[in-house]
């Protein structure tokens, strides 16, 4: 029954049975709208096809396999009509690990273990089969490969640990996917490709989207987007952490080798896992939407040389913690946002590749709810319009809010 059948017969069972007075007209209609709520959340939670996990075929002889030793594994949802030979490969986030300590206890759960990975909807608003919701993709095949090796699915390592029993093999599991899927469910024949990716995923997308293309030569049209990825270096900013952030993860899954090397033959690897030093050589069309008040970046890379550690915590947190900044703090955290920006502008300038730079202080942007088709809306785009925009080429799209010199709420 559809949300409106249900509600107007609950109005018409009211109306029948004659509820006239205050307390029980009061009643009725509190009874309606609750039904009313709960049927439309339900009718959206199961607008989207339950997906199985799809373990990759042969994992342990391709040595795609997870931190704990678990096979590789990714949702598939097949596209329909015209959209059979178009794809989106999406890779989440979920942090990195750079020592013993931090791989194994990524192995306590799905960052570091497929061992019980349920079926799942794609939630994710460009990943719904809805054309209301996603008018640009809603009819592409979907993919979602699920990171657990700690390393944005760049590391290969051969030799395993016999105590720690570790695997570091993320980069086997992406090709293992790519090339199952061409396989097996028909991307070899694509026509169109977006290789997508958030936070971790995002960074690792920057990282294989010249490799992801690589794999589909034949295909019209193959680019990437890039959400919450766009990680800086903020080396000049107080107290910062970030310039050597990824040194110990880089050095800790061997990824020297696997890094481009026009980053690595000019700066030292641990550097070269940063976009802004490897963004410019990105020959593949690249689409950046981060936040230039990044939340993620700001809790973890910026440190201010101040005895209250945890003062900064509490003011960096949360949208609401903001209030609690003293004008120093505040002062730091605008001074990062005019940091993003420079290192923004200090990538070559490519004329394809896409920005949507919003003033939200948020990480993970497309998880934001409204996020994609409503706030934030900058030169009359929203992100869902931006992206279509920029990937058809309907229009370029350099969107940089200047609007806010402070955080926003989205």
């Amino acid at each position: 029954m559809s949300v409106f059948m249900e509600c107007s017969a609950l109005f018409c069972w009211k109306i029948n049975h004659r509820m006239n007075t205050c307390s029980q007209i009061k009643a009725i209609l509190w009874l309606g709208i609750v039904v009313c709520l709960f049927t439309l959340i339900k009718s959206q939670a199961t607008d989207d096809p339950l997906l199985d996990v799809i373990f990759i075929t042969d994992a342990a002889a391709k040595g795609a396999l997870c931190l704990d030793g678990s096979p590789g594994a990714y949702y598939f949802s097949p596209g329909f009509d015209d959209g059979v030979d178009n794809w989106i490969v999406y890779l989440p986030g979920g942090a990195w690990c750079g020592s013993v300590g931090g791989c194994l206890e990524k192995t306590k759960n799905p960052r570091g273990s497929n061992i019980n990975a349920e079926p799942t909807q794609l939630a994710l608003p460009f990943l719904r089969p809805n054309k209301t919701i996603n008018p640009d993709f809603y009819n592409w095949n979907k993919v979602f490969i699920l990171y657990c090796d700690g390393a944005s699915f760049m590391a290969d390592i051969d030799a395993v640990d016999p105590e720690t029993k570790l695997y570091f093999r993320g980069r086997r599991i992406f090709t293992s996917v790519i090339e199952e899927l061409m396989a097996t469910k028909g991307m070899a024949n694509a026509a169109n490709a977006l290789l997508a990716g958030d936070s971790a995923g995002g960074l690792a997308t920057v990282l294989n989207c010249d490799r992801f293309r690589s794999f589909l030569p034949n295909a019209c049209r193959v680019k990437c987007y890039t959400d919450s990825g766009f990680f800086i270096q903020a080396k000049n900013l107080p107290g910062t952490l970030a310039t050597n952030y990824f040194a110990p993860i880089v050095a800790f899954h061997e990824l020297a080798d696997y890094l481009p090397k026009s980053c690595t033959q000019r700066l030292g690897a641990g550097l070269c896992f940063y976009p802004e030093n490897v963004g410019g050589d990105i020959q593949t069309p690249l689409f950046i939407v981060n936040s230039d008040f990044d939340t993620y970046q700001l809790v973890n890379f910026i440190h201010p040389n101040q005895p209250d550690e945890e003062g900064w915590k509490n003011c960096t947190s949360t949208f609401t913690g903001l209030r609690n900044c003293t004008t120093n703090q505040l002062q730091i955290i605008r001074d990062f946002r005019t940091t993003f920006l420079n290192t923004l502008e200090g990538l070559d300038d490519n004329p394809s590749r896409g920005l949507f730079i919003s003033s939200c202080y948020v990480h993970d942007i497309i998880y934001t709810p409204g996020s994609w088709q409503g706030t934030p809306t900058f030169q009359n785009k929203t992100i869902q319009q931006a992206i279509g925009d920029w990937y058809f080429e309907r229009n370029s799209v350099q969107i940089i809010d200047t609007e806010h010199s402070s955080p926003i709420r989205c």
